[in-house]
């Protein structure tokens, strides 16, 4: 899948990861710097969509977005988090590998997707039983 959209896809990771764009972004702008990062990620996700990939695989990629934003959105450390985590990169990668399966996922891809959302409802159930414990503290 040597196209033009996808070559475009991949000099935009290129900019954003190698060149650190992303990470200066951050760095200047935290926070905003980040989302602004995050923003010019969709378009790979975008291109995803249009070409009909699993959504396992599109929702592995804003997984990425999302781990570059908030992580990204730690002063300094965050910062440094995107020097090595290169999500442009990984998306790009990602789109152009499975663009040659018919854009269907692996099973990596369900189970980082899969292990994503466990940590999330973990995460949910963890807020509402400090909630909780907390009310009965006070009540």
């Amino acid at each position: 899948m040597a196209d033009r959209e996808l070559r475009r896809v991949q000099t935009l990771a290129r900019i954003l990861d190698r060149n650190l764009v992303d990470p200066i972004l951050g760095l200047i702008f935290p926070g905003a710097g980040d989302l602004a990062g995050s923003l010019l990620g969709l378009y790979a996700v975008s291109l995803a969509l249009r070409r009909r990939m699993s959504p396992v695989v599109i929702a592995r990629m804003l997984l990425n977005l999302a781990a570059d934003a908030l992580v990204g959105a730690i002063p300094l450390l965050g910062d440094l988090f995107d020097l090595g985590f290169r999500a442009h990169e990984r998306n790009a990668r990602l789109l152009a590998e499975r663009a040659g399966h018919d854009g269907r996922a692996t099973p990596r891809d369900w189970l980082l997707v899969i292990g994503a959302a466990a940590m999330f409802l973990g995460a949910l159930a963890l807020s509402a039983y400090v909630l909780i414990a907390l009310l009965r503290a006070i009540f």
